[in-house]
């Protein structure tokens, strides 16, 4: 039985470790995940996704606030370490802690999209495939040599979230066969083809602010990409009015970027290239989403 220490944080890293610890020939002897957060209007302490699955399971927890921390508490003769959706990168030191270093599933098929937000760059972006990467962690950022993947297509309804679901689904599914085959020795890393590779940034509120110029397709994908989360959102009257649902509508050039108008009694903005979109579901500062044609109702000035 393969002992392992399980690295991760969020939503997306728990089907991995329940897959882990269901299978007979794992032992996740210790998870490390990220210290408890506040959350919310009250700021309410709140624990990591995965601590609260490590909970049910009774598993051996760390929460370090240093990753020096773990040098002197986690468990001896370690076979291997999985590292998904953690959100620090592992010093040098660590990596080398386990007799087979660390294994990581990352959200895309890399090198396409290496750091934090794969799955919000590949809607954004436009691609029509991605998928989840079984990869051997180095010290650079999602650099390590590849064990296997598995690809899906990216559909034109896809959200950030639908996406996270499917591919979260996915690499729970492909990592314990590939992690055995790994530490049995049946399974050999390929070397990435570094000239290929792209990347991600960390996403904040603030980039889900719609920049106009843009044209209705970027934004149509932008709006679906960071859904539920960074959200996208644009200012009206001072106040943030969250954008959550938009159609690409006809071209109409008489329209500069930004500028409002209404097109059968939507609400509807000029965008980059003579494009347009209509919103379709929109959400104003402390008020429930409601339709387009809800918002237009309650707010005559949107065309002024």
């Amino acid at each position: 039985m393969h002992r392992i220490v399980f690295f991760g944080t969020s939503d997306f890293a728990v089907p991995h470790l329940e897959a882990l610890v269901q299978d007979s020939r794992f032992h996740v002897v210790a998870v490390v995940t990220q210290p408890d957060k506040p959350v919310g209007r009250h700021a309410e302490l709140t624990p990591p996704p995965v601590k609260r699955a490590a909970e049910r399971y009774t598993l051996p927890t760390f929460q370090p606030e240093k990753l020096s921390e773990l040098n002197s508490i986690l468990p001896p003769d370690l076979d291997v370490g999985v590292v998904v959706s953690y959100g620090k990168i592992l010093p040098p030191w660590l990596l080398e802690l386990p007799a087979r270093g660390f294994v990581n599933v990352h959200a895309s098929l890399l090198p396409r999209w290496r750091g934090p937000s794969p799955i919000h760059a590949a809607i954004a972006a436009g691609d029509t495939h991605t998928g989840v990467t079984v990869m051997k962690l180095d010290e650079a950022m999602d650099h390590g040599p590849i064990l296997a993947t598995d690809g899906t297509s990216i559909l034109d309804t896809d959200t950030g979230g639908s996406l996270h679901d499917r591919l979260a689904g996915m690499g729970a599914t492909l990592l314990p066969n590939i992690l055995d085959g790994y530490l049995s020795g049946k399974t050999g890393p390929t070397t990435q083809d570094h000239t290929k590779a792209t990347y991600c940034k960390i996403l904040t509120r603030e980039n889900g602010k719609i920049d106009w110029f843009k044209t209705a397709h970027e934004i149509e994908r932008q709006v679906r990409a960071y859904d539920p989360w960074p959200g996208s959102w644009t200012e009206l009257s001072g106040k943030r009015l969250k954008i959550l649902a938009v159609k690409i509508r006809p071209n109409n050039a008489s329209f500069s970027p930004g500028q409002r108008f209404v097109w059968k009694k939507r609400p509807t903005v000029g965008c980059g290239q003579g494009t347009t979109v209509e919103l379709v579901t929109v959400q104003p500062e402390g008020k429930k989403p409601m339709s387009g044609e809800e918002f237009i109702r309650g707010n005559k000035t949107w065309s002024e």
